[in-house]
């Protein structure tokens, strides 16, 4: 359960670099540049913001819901998430699955956020082309206890800017973790069943205290 907790503050630290990086003037600068200019703020925030650290809910969804989800292209990650099944949804079930699974990494990265310490960012050279429009930022999260933990993610640049679609911490992707998962529930239950399961599981994360979210 430690564990879990430490991998889902290294995400959302992610997410925030690029959710600040992405507001910077340079719009020209590359991902990596943007992300390591600004990542010192966004952790100094989630370091010493009290309300933050104590689990104010509406703090830190507010801070989640207009500093990071803009910058993540929900849709692309819940279609890469769905697979196959993505084309055989009509495009209500679509959104309702993108909603239901956005809500859900609204808690969970609410509540890693507010578990965020004293780890630091490092990263590593950027491997890509100037006319590159998709790149992996590869980093490393040098925890406080333990050895560092390797995340990278994957953005891709849209008519808006650079936007998340996907995030990888000790060499397992986030979209690949989820779709086996949301495989076996459309397979017993179709999209309308896995809708209703992550309908269920936000019901039950929104019920709990911020800080448990992270669990």
């Amino acid at each position: 359960m430690k564990l879990i907790k430490q991998l889902m503050a290294c995400a959302t630290m992610a997410f925030a670099s690029v959710a600040f990086a992405a507001t910077a003037p340079a719009s020209n600068e590359a991902p990596d540049a943007l992300v390591k200019r600004i990542s010192s703020e966004v952790l100094e925030t989630a370091k010493t913001d009290k309300e933050i650290q104590a689990g104010n809910t509406k703090r830190v969804m507010d801070l989640v819901e207009t500093k990071i989800l803009p910058y993540v292209d929900f849709q692309r990650m819940t279609s890469l998430a769905a697979g196959r099944f993505w084309r055989e949804a009509s495009p209500e079930q679509q959104k309702q699955l993108s909603t239901e699974f956005r809500t859900l990494l609204i808690y969970t990265y609410s509540g890693a956020l507010s578990q965020v310490k004293n780890e630091t960012i490092e990263f590593k050279p950027l491997r890509a082309d100037a006319t590159d429009t998709e790149v992996e930022v590869r980093s490393q999260v040098n925890m406080t206890r333990g050895e560092p933990v390797p995340l990278n993610y994957r953005v891709a640049k849209s008519a808006t800017g650079w936007k998340i679609y996907d995030i990888n911490v000790l060499g397992a992707w986030l979209v690949e973790t989820y779709k086996g998962t949301f495989a076996s529930e459309i397979n017993k239950g179709g999209i309308d069943g896995l809708i209703k399961t992550l309908s269920e599981k936000n019901k039950k994360l929104a019920s709990k205290p911020i800080k448990a979210a992270a669990k």
